[in-house]
């Protein structure tokens, strides 16, 4: 039997708003063409390799820690919350897992961290791509919610507009005030 591999990548730990959000693939052994790190790939190419992956995977999951779990733990503990619940949410248990970057989450299964895995390991690729895909749709939403701040346009980084709104309109439900520009302006409200 196949050994079966759990990529692991996650996004949006450098946004002043929106969750943290981590993807888990398991690739079935005919892989998937055109896999590399998110980041190097346009949005329309991201969508196109989201929805193959979605449908070719032998299985994939995602796990969200919130704007209030990064504000109380901090945003790597949040990331590596976000990145175990993203493989406990598998609907098959993995051999192994492979992380992009430098740490583990903490979970019962051989995993190892991969540094730039998410440009040299497909399952973490993909993952990488899922989760880029995922987190710039909710952040889309999120506009909807709160138009005035441009999430849709930044995705929650702190762009120059960015940080105008906040300063225009004040820090919203989802801003993670833990952030220091966004704590800076919560006491610039107050004082």
């Amino acid at each position: 039997m196949r050994t079966m591999i759990a990529g692991v990548d996650e996004v949006g730990r450098g946004p002043l708003a929106g969750p943290v959000l981590a993807v888990a693939v398991i690739l079935k052994p005919k892989g998937i063409e055109g896999l590399r790190d998110s980041k190097k790939l346009t949005e329309k190419k991201r969508i196109e390799l989201c929805k193959i992956i979605r449908n070719d995977a032998k299985a994939w999951a995602y796990g969200i820690a919130s704007v209030k779990e990064i504000d109380e733990m901090n945003i790597l503990n949040a990331s590596l919350l976000a990145m175990k619940r993203a493989v406990l949410h598998l609907p098959l248990q993995p051999h192994r897992v492979l992380v992009d970057g430098n740490r583990c989450p903490d979970i019962a299964i051989p995993s190892q961290a991969i540094i730039g895995g998410d440009n040299s390991v497909p399952e973490i690729s993909a993952a990488s791509i899922v989760a880029k895909v995922i987190r710039d749709y909710l952040m889309t939403v999120f506009d909807k919610h709160y138009p005035q701040y441009g999430f849709a346009k930044h995705k929650g980084y702190g762009t120059q507009d960015h940080l105008r709104a906040i300063d225009d309109f004040g820090v919203s439900p989802i801003h993670r005030r833990s952030f220091s520009p966004v704590s800076n302006a919560l006491l610039r409200e107050i004082g």
